[in-house]
């Protein structure tokens, strides 16, 4: 075990928008950040296939050249990149301890998590295999390449909701799959769904299989219980994220969903020096944009949070 030697100023958790954003403002402000990776490089946007809706990028781009284009922009102002994951925390002490996957401590003056969310999956072999070839779990990711064509959305809750509707905008027609026989969406939502004459709503409805080798042709699915199959180009995964928020509980406070809440208008969590960017924190939006948003927002807010004296923080202990 490595015995932790000097504390780094400011240690960034997470390579997606939020985290290299958050590299590239902090890198700028003379601040020498590290940032670890994490078990994903770049993030959910290294699963999604074209990202069209980033402003910069007139003629769109896929998701890992765009993440390739944050790291490089963040290491030319001089943010250390690592590859690396933080699975457990130590935020009594000051500086904040953060042990890596190879068993190394190091120590940290200030830290941002921008550790992500990810998407729930029904755990189908298809599943994978399609993945980006109809297979989707963002309805306004991708929504665009299903245009005037058939698709399946699982789900019950209000994000099956929303994405349903955004989806029924675009597509042919839209078939909501409910594993129960009612859904857990709010009812103003639901009513947005069963007024949309496109979207049809299957109740006790589960998905057995994916049919399609190079893109989704239908879906296979145990309705009641009869087996039926459903023609469709794309199917839409709609069961939820879960923030990536276990090695930093339970420290760090988080809603009854798992997302880091934040101090309102700021990225401050109840640990002082401790901030939290992109998805981890934002059950809402979860967007490319507004993560790389929430990065610079961390960034700045660690900068102040740096220039400040702390010898108070040595010997406290923050409950």
């Amino acid at each position: 075990m490595d015995q932790p030697i000097s504390s780094i100023p400011l240690v960034i958790i997470g390579g997606g928008p939020a985290g290299y954003t958050a590299a590239i403002y902090a890198a700028r402000a003379g601040l020498d950040p590290v940032l670890y990776q994490g078990p994903n490089p770049g993030g959910q946007l290294t699963i999604t296939g074209e990202v069209e809706n980033y402003p910069g990028y007139k003629n769109g781009i896929t998701g890992p050249a765009m993440m390739e284009d944050f790291q490089a922009q963040a290491e030319r102002f001089g943010a250390i990149i690592k590859a690396g994951t933080i699975t457990k925390v130590d935020f009594n002490t000051y500086p904040r301890r953060l042990t890596l996957d190879n068993g190394v401590t190091i120590l940290a003056q200030a830290v941002i998590i921008a550790a992500g969310a990810s998407a729930k999956w029904l755990g189908l072999p298809a599943e994978k295999k399609l993945y980006g070839k109809g297979v989707s779990a963002c309805a306004i990711c991708d929504g665009f390449f299903f245009k005037d064509k058939n698709v399946v959305v699982v789900g019950g809750g209000d994000t099956a909701a929303e994405e349903s509707l955004y989806l029924a905008n675009l597509c042919h027609k839209v078939h909501l799959l409910v594993r129960k026989d009612h859904m857990r969406a709010s009812k103003i939502m639901q009513e947005r769904v069963f007024k949309k004459a496109n979207i049809q709503v299957w109740f006790q409805t589960e998905v057995k299989d994916i049919i399609g080798q190079e893109a989704v042709e239908a879906i296979e699915v145990i309705h009641a219980t009869a087996i039926t199959h459903i023609e469709a180009a794309g199917l839409f995964v709609a069961i939820g994220h879960q923030p990536n928020t276990l090695p930093f509980l339970p420290y760090i406070h988080v809603d009854h969903q798992g997302y880091i809440q934040t101090k309102p208008g700021t990225t401050q969590t109840n640990i002082p020096g401790v901030f939290a960017a992109g998805d981890i924190q934002d059950p809402h939006y979860r967007q490319a944009v507004t993560a790389a948003g929430t990065g610079c927002m961390a960034a700045l807010d660690a900068e102040r949070f740096l220039q400040q004296p702390h010898g108070h923080l040595q010997n406290a202990h923050n409950h």
